[in-house]
């Protein structure tokens, strides 16, 4: 979960380096948040976290739910990461959350394995 807060709080310029660097789409930034919200649930872990932090991946998962389907696509562009207000809030959310668990945003980016 730590790696992927760390993709979707990190700056813009940092969040596009990752997707070229491992020849992704936007979408992946919260692919990667899903999959491990889905684990976290998957083996009740959390209870690791308090109940605020949990409430605090239930935002982010939320705000990351009402910018998607078809009619939301321009949102998931690459330009939009910078621009689209959505985005900035889900950074902002993901740095709040990350400062709280680990007392820093700025963490090393995960990396990631695509199959192709």
């Amino acid at each position: 979960m730590i790696g992927a807060l760390a993709v979707l709080g990190a700056d813009c310029s940092d969040q596009l380096a990752w997707i070229d660097k491992y020849k992704v789409v936007t979408d992946e930034l919260a692919l990667e948040f899903d999959d491990a919200l889905r684990l976290m649930a998957d083996f009740q872990q959390e209870q690791f976290l308090d109940e605020q932090a949990m409430g605090k991946l239930k935002l982010i998962d939320s705000a990351l739910e009402e910018m998607s389907g078809g009619e939301h696509a321009e949102r998931w562009s690459r330009e939009a990461l910078a621009t689209d207000a959505g985005w900035s809030q889900v950074r902002g959310l993901a740095r709040g959350l990350l400062v709280s668990l680990q007392g820093d945003w700025r963490l090393p980016l995960p990396e990631i394995h695509v199959v192709r």
